[in-house]
């Protein structure tokens, strides 16, 4: 179908974009938060810090209801690597603290480009790691431990999953993807979603490349899984998945192939394709009932009930 037309009016009514400067779109994104009286009410929203192997990392701790649910989701916000913040996507994870019935941990992750790959990636690993050796901290009772993503936070949620598994850590039980970003190798070749999706819809394909290059300005190897974790040989043994894509995403593909490789592993996976939406629908629309259904299919998975 075509761009849902309140997306559509949205992107008509947005200004051009300005210089690629991190400073500049940083304090553009900062501007566009919502007052904090204006936002979903919770039982406890919590500012904290994660005593870590990385050093302290700002976390934000969110709870719906006024028990300790015991289940955890751990969320790494958006922003192609160098964007994003608690306050940005502070709304996310209230949302995903409603509809899951689950505490949230919004992870403040150091940023590229001044702290390039793996900071970032070595902070949200170090968070999860630090909840389940110190599960009273965030009230986890060692079920449900699920990391989660939007864009390039769905990168570092596909890699923090792989690289526990590698590790033999095995306290993570579920990973949530949306619209991620899974291969940063670039070339518009390799997936037609690039080529369908490159203008007119937010994301542009021709933005990718310079976007990453902030992250991988420490001379990461883009085939690295780390980096690009649909580049994992092996799949098999990683926790169960639910990844939503954007119909107009340019990472549409990428995301759809990294769940169809997960289910020839043999790991359950459920892809969703979200109708008329483009890139940052969960960040930007989930306002609308359309697309709040993905905080609810995300409640869903994590009962079990996929």
């Amino acid at each position: 179908m075509a761009l849902h037309p309140q997306i559509a009016h949205a992107l008509a009514q947005a200004p051009a974009p300005g210089p690629l400067d991190p400073a500049v779109m940083r304090a553009a994104d900062d501007a566009a938060v919502v007052p904090l009286a204006e936002r979903q009410p919770l039982s406890s929203v919590e500012d904290r810090v994660a005593h870590s192997s990385e050093g302290d990392v700002p976390i934000r701790v969110y709870r719906a209801g006024a028990e300790a649910p015991g289940g955890v989701i751990v969320y790494f916000h958006g922003g192609a690597f160098f964007l994003g913040s608690l306050e940005t996507h502070d709304h996310v994870a209230r949302a995903l603290a409603v509809e899951t019935g689950l505490t949230v941990v919004a992870v403040g992750y150091r940023l590229a480009p001044e702290n390039a790959f793996p900071a970032g990636l070595d902070d949200c690993a170090a968070t999860v790691r630090w909840i389940a050796a110190h599960p009273g901290k965030v009230g986890w009772d060692g079920t449900t431990l699920a990391v989660a993503g939007d864009s390039s936070g769905g990168n570092f949620a596909a890699a923090v999953a792989a690289t526990a598994h590698d590790d033999g850590f095995d306290a993570i039980t579920h990973q949530v993807l949306y619209y991620p970003s899974l291969d940063l190798r670039f070339d518009d070749r390799r997936y037609e979603s690039l080529r369908e999706n490159a203008v007119g819809y937010g994301l542009e394909t021709a933005a990718l490349e310079p976007f990453n290059t902030f992250y991988l300005g420490s001379g990461a190897d883009p085939a690295d899984p780390r980096v690009s974790p649909i580049l994992r040989t092996d799949l098999g043994g990683l926790p169960d998945a639910l990844i939503l894509t954007g119909e107009h995403d340019p990472l549409r593909d990428e995301g759809e192939l990294y769940g169809r490789r997960l289910r020839e592993a043999g790991v359950p996976a459920t892809v969703t394709r979200y109708a008329g939406a483009g890139h940052g629908f969960v960040q930007h629309f989930g306002w609308l009932p359309e697309y709040h259904r993905a905080f609810v299919e995300t409640g869903d998975f994590l009962r079990g009930g996929r």
